[in-house]
């Protein structure tokens, strides 16, 4: 099955569509076939085949064929616990750069601000004290013109502001047609009233999903400028910082993409409603068996693992079976590996 858009999440992983469309047909196709013969299949050219077949060997997806023909694919579930692994790993190397930076704000202000006549002349500025911060923000937030993305964790002040927009500045971009995502930590939606708050905003278009461990809250608003708030947001000498600077720019945009591509869309499936059986079925997908496959390892009809693998898709929002696993993957869903004989 041909994939033929890519959304955000594909990039995330740094997959574009020339691999995902080559992977899928190596996951079916018999693999004495020629790179030509597979590029006339897709209708591809035979370099762009030859450079989707790299790229997928360099991400683990790939191992090389045993004589003449196409590469072998790696089993699905095994390729992206590798490539999540990976991601995860340099993810938890940012996590830890930025806390190491929310934690400090002050003191590299301070050091800028000895260092430097104009500390807005390389893009960072502190702005200090729970009222300033708050105006900071509701600037921020109505300068926006393509995308508001937020992460939001505890502690959360009680009365002083804590840097982060009201739900009516949230909303207010989606009015004007902006993008606004929210990846919020699972840990805060046991405050009173805050998953409800959650409910209401996502009825209003904002994208919101629940991730846990977040490392920080964050705002940035179009891909351009970021703000951390205070790590102790009751603290009212409290300081933020407003980074523009391209080079942690470059940190900070990547980093939320990461935690939003890690999240689940609030609202989604929860691990209760998941069968045993559907567990079973997403593992033996994942590991590369065709439906007939399936149907024999289950003892059921071929049609029933469809309706099945059906349904899955639609719960997982995967327009392709790839793409369920790796949300199956996400969600915790697929804890086994299945052996990778009676592919047929």
């Amino acid at each position: 099955m041909a994939l033929t858009e890519v959304d955000a999440q594909w990039e995330a992983l740094g997959l574009k569509a020339d691999e995902l469309q080559v992977y899928e047909a190596l996951l079916t196709l018999p693999p004495h076939q020629s790179r030509s013969a597979l590029g006339r299949t897709l209708g591809l050219t035979t370099r762009r085949v030859t450079a989707a077949l790299d790229q997928l060997a360099g991400h683990g997806f790939t191992r090389p064929a045993d004589g003449p023909g196409l590469p072998h694919p790696i089993p699905p579930a095994t390729a992206l616990r590798s490539l999540l692994h990976r991601h995860r790993a340099q993810l938890m190397r940012r996590s830890a750069d930025l806390e190491e930076l929310t934690g400090s704000v002050d003191r590299i202000s301070a050091r800028l601000l000895s260092t430097v006549q104009n500390p807005r002349t390389i893009g960072i500025e502190t702005v200090r004290g729970g009222l300033a911060i708050a105006e900071r923000v509701a600037a921020l937030v109505v300068s926006a013109r393509e995308e508001v993305a937020l992460i939001d964790r505890p502690p959360y002040a009680s009365s002083q502001p804590d840097g982060m927009p009201t739900p009516l500045d949230v909303a207010a971009p989606v009015r004007r047609g902006a993008r606004v995502r929210v990846v919020v930590d699972r840990e805060g939606l046991s405050f009173p009233g805050r998953a409800r708050g959650l409910n209401e905003l996502s009825e209003q278009g904002v994208q919101i999903r629940v991730g846990t461990d977040l490392p920080t809250k964050l705002i940035t608003v179009d891909r351009r400028i970021t703000l951390l708030p205070p790590t102790d947001a009751a603290d009212p000498t409290a300081s933020a910082l407003v980074v523009s600077d391209s080079l942690l720019g470059n940190a900070l945009v990547p980093l939320f993409d990461a935690l939003w591509e890690r999240a689940v869309p609030i609202g989604a499936v929860s691990d209760a409603e998941i069968t045993e059986e559907d567990r079973e079925v997403l593992t033996l997908l994942s590991s590369g068996l065709k439906d007939e496959a399936i149907a024999r390892r289950l003892g059921v009809h071929v049609h029933t693992v469809r309706r099945r693998i059906s349904r899955l898709m639609l719960t997982l929002e995967a327009e392709t079976r790839f793409q369920a696993g790796v949300q199956a993957l996400r969600r915790g869903w697929l804890t086994v590996e299945t052996p990778t004989a009676d592919r047929t």
